[in-house]
């Protein structure tokens, strides 16, 4: 195929698609590591797979991790990017600027160390190592390669005070607290439940709504020892067990806590939870969907059947300053700092 004479700040030109689809939607990208003007080549060291897609293939393979290392490569050798082809989700990455277009408006410099912040569902991506470091069973995958960044995609310098494996972790999730805190503080004192509080985007989402003026918050988790986990960090006022794919069992246990919640947020990267997180809010209460499990038609049919008045958003992974935002909520809230580092 033919370079493209101009770039894109979408990064169009990169796709290899016969139909004019954006990079996200398409299903091959030029991996070329020459660049346009406006691009920035970034050299590989690690990989962070999203939740639900990591979940995914270890499921497909049976918990192998060698299996899962295998589909990894296949999928980013076939498609040119990060993108599972069953959740349509992939994740971001963490290393080093290796080189800048003249026209690129990132604000990088070479060898700066980053974290991008778009998804690898349109990143550029080449792998060179085979992920020989990798046994295939966590989400944080060491790597050997490059990746592209367009006009207009984003990365964060990663901070001198903090590893980079938990910079990592956190910029993975740091819209979910952003976006989290924009809707509290548009309610007086609200009740806020997040479905998954003892997940990496559940925590920060917990610390973001208190900061944010919340009046009570509720941590749904699914089982007794994240619940102890909760509990010991004082993020929510209460934490409940249930099975957030019961949405009977939701509704009770956000109720019983003092709901039902002027603002849910759903955090797990399972299916199924879209009814109990709608009975879970109150009538013109907010739900915010961060999972990429959730399914926009069992959200909207359901809010429709239930005749449930509530506002629903998808959390897209961006807001302004989101970056520094969540970055700064760990170093602020020893409990989000403790549930991440027990993670890595």
């Amino acid at each position: 195929m033919a370079r493209a004479s101009t770039s894109d700040p979408t990064g169009l030109h990169r796709v290899l698609d016969d139909a004019t689809v954006l990079p996200q939607a398409a299903e091959r990208l030029d991996t070329r590591p020459e660049l346009w003007p406006d691009e920035v080549r970034i050299r590989v060291e690690k990989l962070n797979l999203d939740a639900a897609s990591f979940r995914q293939l270890t499921y497909k393979n049976g918990g192998d991790g060698d299996k899962v290392r295998a589909e990894v490569l296949d999928i980013v050798g076939t498609r040119g990017k990060m993108q599972n082809p069953e959740t349509g989700s992939g994740g971001m990455l963490v290393g080093v600027v290796e080189e800048v277009g003249p026209e690129s408006t990132l604000g990088l410099t070479t060898g700066d160390r980053v974290a991008t912040l778009v998804s690898l569902t349109l990143t550029p991506l080449v792998i060179e190592d085979a992920l020989q470091r990798w046994d295939g069973r966590s989400e944080q995958v060491p790597c050997d390669g490059y990746a592209v960044l367009f006009g207009r995609s984003i990365a964060a310098v990663i901070p001198d005070d903090l590893p980079a494996d938990l910079s990592l972790s956190v910029m993975d999730v740091c819209g979910a607290p952003a976006l989290t805190a924009r809707v509290v503080a548009d309610y007086v004192e609200p009740t806020v439940a997040v479905i998954g509080g003892g997940g990496k985007s559940g925590s920060l989402s917990l610390a973001a709504a208190r900061q944010a003026g919340a009046g009570r918050l509720v941590c749904v988790v699914p089982h007794q020892a994240e619940a102890d986990l909760l509990s010991a960090t004082g993020l929510a006022d209460d934490v409940v067990i249930a099975d957030a794919r019961d949405p009977i069992a939701l509704r009770d246990a956000v109720h019983k806590a003092g709901g039902p919640a002027d603002v849910t947020v759903v955090c797990v990267d399972v299916a199924g939870c879209e009814g109990g997180a709608i009975l879970a809010t109150a009538e013109q209460g907010t739900v915010i969907f961060f999972s990429m499990a959730t399914s926009f038609s069992a959200a909207a049919l359901g809010a429709e059947g239930l005749a449930a008045d509530v506002k629903m958003i998808v959390g897209n992974g961006y807001v302004p300053g989101h970056a520094a935002y969540a970055t700064e909520l760990l170093r602020t809230h020893q409990g989000v700092r403790t549930l991440f580092e027990g993670r890595l």
